[in-house]
């Protein structure tokens, strides 16, 4: 402070000639002095705005933990296992639209057997051939993925949208001697070329001039191939950014019961129509919204828009004519290079029938909480419970998640699992 006070001191002798003020140097040095502290201002805004919007939502995280249980509790409500009802904690505030399953079955995991499985599967993680997947899975969803494949333990894998193989890779490690069909436009050797990639010896792959789309492919002839006799005992994942009722169809009519669909998005994001817009309906907890700017929530999602970058307010939920569903009223399909707009007796429908043939759904959990994980992307007010709550930092460490990126969290879109079959069968 002494050094800058001696400085102007010095600089002002040649403001007066000859004991006249030159009032253009006295102009040019208030406004030197007026550009400095605008520099300084202006950084400390932006410093004081960073801080207080990282205070703001460790504040929200805070509050939404208060209610939440000692670790080990296994309270299916809090933790969002099952029916994913609302907790009295912020997760789930906004609703959660849970697809309802004909028969309320729910599945036979548990958080801790979830959590168990998250501490071997870190170093797995660690291992991956490609480690900066962008555009691909983050943690979130590859350790989902890992968790269900090795859970059923199923005799044929089928993914249909590989990019360079990390979803593959995750497959691989989940079943080791286990045949894997992949069904990509771009063989994932295509990347190599240019960085990290993934192909698998024991691997199918419907890729570059011998790409056949999941619809099309004769599944009966295939499953003889592979000596399957009970199709249950197939995982068919998809991550290629389709319609998923026309996915979820397309599976059904092959037999297929097990699916998993990557990219779940929430109403009014995504590139495509996803099973939780489907089920974002009146009729389910959690589900339907009402356009009108007074509303409760629409004050809600006002405030969280602030924190969260994938967070909607109103005006982005609701298009012309106060349509929400689906994305401001579209069903979008083949990332979103066509689209179709549907009334909302359309989008009714389309969910009565989802349900018809529903046996269980049930959406992966983010792994860890935001102020954990330090993810801003994804609201927690529109997701369940996660695996290891905010408060939980001792243990987010002891599974050595607090070594990974912070940028491998970022990808949370509410990877699903489901169970279907035909309702003429029942």
């Amino acid at each position: 402070m002494k050094m800058g006070l001696l400085g102007i001191q010095k600089n002002t002798k040649g403001i007066t000639r000859g004991g006249k003020i030159n009032r253009l140097s006295v102009i040019s040095l208030l406004f030197s002095l007026v550009l400095i502290f605008g520099v300084f201002l202006i950084q400390g805004t932006q410093l004081s705005r960073k801080a207080s919007t990282y205070a703001a939502i460790q504040k929200v995280v805070l509050r939404d933990n208060e209610a939440s249980s000692d670790f080990g509790s296994d309270n299916e409500a809090s933790s969002g296992f099952g029916s994913g009802n609302e907790t009295s904690s912020d997760f789930g505030s906004l609703g959660v639209p849970w697809c309802r399953s004909r028969h309320g079955s729910t599945v036979n995991w548990t958080r801790d057997d979830l959590l168990h499985a998250l501490k071997e599967f870190v170093p797995i993680y660690q291992t991956r051939p490609i480690k900066n997947n962008m555009f691909g899975m983050g943690f979130d969803h590859s350790f989902g993925l890992w968790f269900i494949a090795r859970w059923l333990k199923p005799d044929l894998m089928i993914e249909s949208g590989a990019f360079k193989g990390h979803s593959t890779w995750v497959l691989r490690q989940a079943m080791p001697d286990r045949p894997i069909i992949s069904i990509t436009p771009r063989h994932p050797e295509k990347y190599l070329k240019k960085g990290p990639a993934y192909v698998d010896p024991n691997c199918r792959y419907y890729s570059g001039k011998q790409f056949i789309d999941f619809g099309s492919i004769q599944w009966k002839s295939v499953m003889k191939e592979y000596d399957i006799l009970d199709q249950s005992k197939v995982l068919v994942f998809f991550d290629d950014h389709q319609n998923e009722l026309k996915r979820l169809k397309q599976a059904l009519k092959a037999g297929f019961r097990h699916l998993v669909f990557e990219d779940n998005y929430d109403t009014g994001t995504g590139d495509h129509y996803s099973l939780r817009q489907i089920c974002d309906q009146f009729h389910i907890k959690g589900g339907g919204h009402i356009c009108y700017k007074g509303s409760d929530e629409a004050k809600v999602r006002a405030k969280r828009k602030q924190f969260w970058e994938k967070a909607l307010d109103l005006k982005e939920l609701c298009g012309p004519g106060d349509v929400w569903w689906g994305v401001r009223g579209q069903m979008r399909d083949n990332f979103n290079h066509s689209f179709e707009m549907i009334s909302h007796a359309e989008h009714f429908e389309n969910s009565k029938f989802v349900e018809s043939v529903l046996d269980l759904y049930w959406e992966v959990p983010p792994v860890a909480g935001p102020s954990l994980t330090h993810q801003t992307r994804y609201d927690p007010a529109r997701s369940s419970e996660p695996v290891i709550p905010d408060y939980q930092k001792d243990l987010f460490r002891q599974f050595g998640l607090s070594s990974l990126n912070n940028t491998v969290f970022n990808g949370y879109t509410q990877m699903v699992y489901v169970q279907i079959s035909d309702s003429s069968q029942h």
